[in-house]
């Protein structure tokens, strides 16, 4: 019944959902080039025998797979990799070895997501997170594709959310063979919505393998720095900025020389940051311009995309952003995964467990407000034995932390088997 329902409000809303997606292609939020694979058109042939498909919904969920892809790749299975933002399309697709290909996930109308299944013909369904979309996975379900999801994760938030549609909730989570939750907390809210088979066997985002830095620019930003005391802001969000140039500010007469690195969530915002900065009479270099920190640089804004890797090794200490002036919280393994000692606010939502381990680990600290965020980095800066100790915990803790990928394939290999044998030939 409740499927019906969602069905048929999908089908009568198609002309909203045009309007909506025409909307989000004039403001850059979809692919001109392959808008088609929206609408369930696909942009690539089929690859040959087995293939898994594994949805991720955006930059963090895909980035967290591609070790799994690399490990269904050495068994020789094809990889359907599918996400719904540009971003993430940019993100993941020079990192995708060979015999494994991305395309956009189809809206959730059946009309596309039958031509998309009728096309790729997945052999199994790796589904993460709470991605859910009703009309794929119950077409799934209805085609007898095995469905697992990995990485399941259900926030407080969204399980409260979820409970007021039980049915739904009940008949999606139902649907699936097996469902890996992050956490034993997810684990928990999973089995009251309808989950059947729930396990926790850790976070796929621990397997990772460290953010990519180009070594010629590393080399080149490590000597315009030199000897300077650094740190780092990542991954801010809108209010976050001007907390930071204020910590900034405060600790420059005590560290001559200072260098703060902000690297925005959202690059295109640059500009306006550098304006705010320079008008609080800070120097910044803008990297997007191509411009270089320089002996009077207060600030360097690290307003391009997919270099966190190369800023994450030009600073020693890191802050998370989204985690001061808004909610939520940005992934604290990555710095962690380069040897950084982290440090976050308070609204570490979408990390609780994590950040909790590190803290006990010796990994990372946390600050209440911008006042604590200076007196915590004075005492990494002027200390520099205990910044050394905390670099060499926040090392051995995520190293400790990445045997998660063994387990994952381990629960999965029945169903691997089963889809190689679909396709053996005597």
């Amino acid at each position: 019944m409740i499927e019906g329902v969602y069905r048929a409000a999908t089908g009568l809303a198609g002309p909203l959902i045009r309007l909506y997606l025409a909307h989000r292609r004039r403001r850059g939020k979809e692919d001109p080039r392959r808008f088609g694979e929206r609408l369930g058109q696909p942009g690539l042939p089929r690859l040959p025998g087995p293939l898994v498909w594994i949805h991720a919904a955006s930059v963090g969920e895909s980035l967290s797979v591609l070790p799994l892809v690399e490990r269904l790749r050495r068994r020789g299975l094809g990889v359907l990799l599918t996400t719904g933002t540009v971003t993430s399309a940019r993100m993941v697709g020079d990192r995708l070895p060979e015999g494994a290909v991305h395309q956009y996930l189809p809206v959730d109308r059946l009309p596309y997501v039958t031509a998309f299944l009728d096309h790729w013909r997945p052999d199994l369904v790796l589904w993460t997170e709470s991605d859910f979309w009703p009309n794929l996975l119950f077409e799934a379900r209805r085609r007898d594709l095995p469905l697992v999801l990995i990485q399941g994760r259900i926030s407080p938030r969204s399980f409260a959310r979820w409970r007021r549609l039980p049915r739904l909730i009940g008949r999606m989570l139902g649907g699936f063979d097996l469902c890996l939750a992050q956490t034993e907390a997810d684990a928990d809210r999973l089995r009251q919505l309808g989950g059947g088979d729930v396990r926790c066997l850790g976070n796929l985002k621990y397997t990772v393998p460290p953010l990519p830095a180009a070594p010629d620019e590393l080399a080149r930003l490590v000597a315009a720095i030199g000897d300077r005391p650094v740190w780092l802001a990542a991954s801010t969000h809108p209010g976050e900025e001007e907390i930071v140039a204020e910590t900034h500010r405060r600790l420059a007469p005590r560290f001559p020389g200072l260098l703060t690195l902000i690297v925005p969530r959202h690059p295109a915002r640059g500009p306006d940051i550098a304006r705010k900065l320079a008008a609080l009479g800070l120097s910044v270099a803008m990297r997007s311009a191509g411009e270089t920190p320089r002996a009077g640089t207060a600030i360097h804004l690290g307003d391009t995309m997919g270099e966190l890797g190369l800023f994450y090794r030009l600073a020693g200490i890191v802050l998370m952003g989204k985690s001061l002036a808004v909610g939520g919280g940005q992934n604290p393994f990555e710095p962690a995964r380069l040897g950084c000692a982290v440090l976050f606010g308070p609204r570490m939502e979408n990390f609780p467990e994590m950040t909790a381990q590190m803290v006990a680990a010796g990994a990372a600290l946390e600050v209440a407000d911008g006042t604590a965020l200076t007196e915590a980095l004075a005492g990494l800066l002027a200390d520099p034995a205990r910044l050394a100790g905390m670099r060499a915990a926040a090392a051995a803790w995520a190293e400790a932390e990445a045997e998660v990928l063994d387990s994952v394939e381990a629960a999965l290999a029945p169903l691997l088997a089963a889809a190689e044998a679909r396709h053996a030939r005597p």
